[in-house]
This record gives C-alpha cells, sequence and structure tokens, in this order.
C-alpha cells in the first residue's frame, strides 16, 4: 500500500480535525457516540446539491443523527435512479421521516450548465434531465432579460419540479395512502447569504398532483 505524501498537509488536517471533533463531542456529553452507535431516528430527509458549499447539516443547525442525506449534482429526483429512490425508500418506511426538503442553491453549477451547450462530460447525460425542466418553462424563462434573473429563477424552477417528482414516486403515494404523517418542501440556499428561502411549495397529501399522476395503490 501507498503511503501518504507527508507533504499532503490537508490530508493530515482533515484526520486531526477529526480527533479534534470526537473529543470537543465527548467533553461536552460523555454518551454522545455510544447514544449514535445505538440507531438512528431523523426526521428529515435532505436531498440536496452534491456541491460542497451546502452541507445539509450545518447551515441547519442539525446534529448528527437529525438529518438522512442524499446529494446529487442539481438535487435531481429521477425516477429511474435507484440510489434516490433506495434512500427515500429507506427514510420514508424504515426511519419514517416525517419531511423531506428539496434544497437546491443559487449559482448551482448543474443548473448552469443546462442553460448552455458546452460539452462537459458524461455528466452530459444527467445534466439532460435539466435541461427538460428548462424545456417546461421556456417561455417563462427566456422571457426573463437579466441573465442573473434568468438563472436564478431557474434553480427555484428546478427545485419545485423535483418536490412534485418526488410526490409521484409510488413510495411517497403509498406513504400518504396508508396515513403516514410526511410532508415534502423545496428550498433554494443563497450562497452570498446562508440564508434558506423558503420556495413555499409544501407537498402533504396528493392534492396538488394531477390526476393522472395519482396512483391508485
Amino acid at each position: 500500500m501507498k503511503n501518504i505524501d507527508s507533504s499532503d498537509n490537508f490530508y493530515k488536517k482533515i484526520l486531526e480535525n477529526n480527533k479534534v471533533w470526537s473529543e470537543k463531542k465527548l467533553k461536552e456529553n460523555p454518551e454522545f457516540f455510544e447514544r449514535l452507535a445505538k440507531g438512528q431516528e431523523p426526521p428529515l430527509l435532505w436531498i440536496g446539491c452534491a456541491d460542497s458549499r451546502v452541507p445539509a447539516n450545518e447551515i441547519i443547525g442539525a446534529e448528527p443523527g437529525e438529518v438522512f442525506v442524499h446529494r446529487n449534482i442539481a438535487n435531481m429526483v429521477i425516477h429511474s435512479d435507484m440510489n434516490m429512490l433506495s434512500v427515500v425508500d429507506y427514510a420514508v418506511n424504515v426511519l419514517k421521516v416525517k419531511h423531506i426538503i428539496v434544497c437546491g442553491h443559487y449559482g448551482c453549477g448543474g443548473v448552469k450548465a443546462a442553460m448552455g451547450n458546452q460539452h462537459i462530460g458524461i455528466i452530459d447525460n444527467w445534466i439532460r434531465h435539466i435541461k427538460d425542466v428548462y424545456r417546461l418553462h421556456h417561455q417563462y424563462l427566456n422571457s426573463i432579460v437579466n441573465e442573473t434573473e434568468r438563472f436564478n429563477a431557474f434553480v427555484e424552477i428546478n427545485v419545485k419540479e423535483q418536490v412534485f417528482d418526488l410526490a409521484k414516486t409510488s413510495i411517497v403515494q403509498g406513504a400518504w395512502k396508508n396515513g403516514q404523517q410526511l410532508c415534502l418542501h423545496g428550498w433554494v440556499y443563497g450562497l452570498n447569504s446562508g440564508i434558506v428561502k423558503d420556495l413555499e411549495v409544501n407537498l402533504c397529501d396528493n392534492k396538488d398532483l394531477d390526476t393522472v399522476d395519482r396512483l391508485m395503490l
């Protein structure tokens, strides 16, 4: 096995940071890790962007064990994504989370890429799903002259669409049919402010879905 280069200060730093963090938590509560090791009962599933500037726990002041997290490029809910579906299924049917937040962020690189035609790599295929969202709302988005305003509007619209796509899954609709308490929410995080914007798209049943999207479970 190859030894880590001693000049890689960042790698050494994060290992040391872990020790400091662990010691701090134990000083605050000697049973902290013992309690965590017994299991998890988070009330929230967070579906967010993989962007390193948007750490789910930190921006909402949550402790370990309080947030179940799934992240991907541009916080997408794609019905053929078995990774995402597996996370949602476990969160809803095993952990019994009461809230699922889809959180995007202004300045999202994936959303920005979907507004252009630049070839990036294999991610082009993922971005196709984001482009589909643009196509659905192209008349409104193209009417926004200011590019920054159009970009921000697209970020918000994308989050809203992902919330509705999440509501259409058999997992969420099955939970609602069984009377499980479960609400879906759409947020956008501001990198420049650190503040979350509630987009006020809150679904706690399938009444806001088109009839064709309501599964007869």
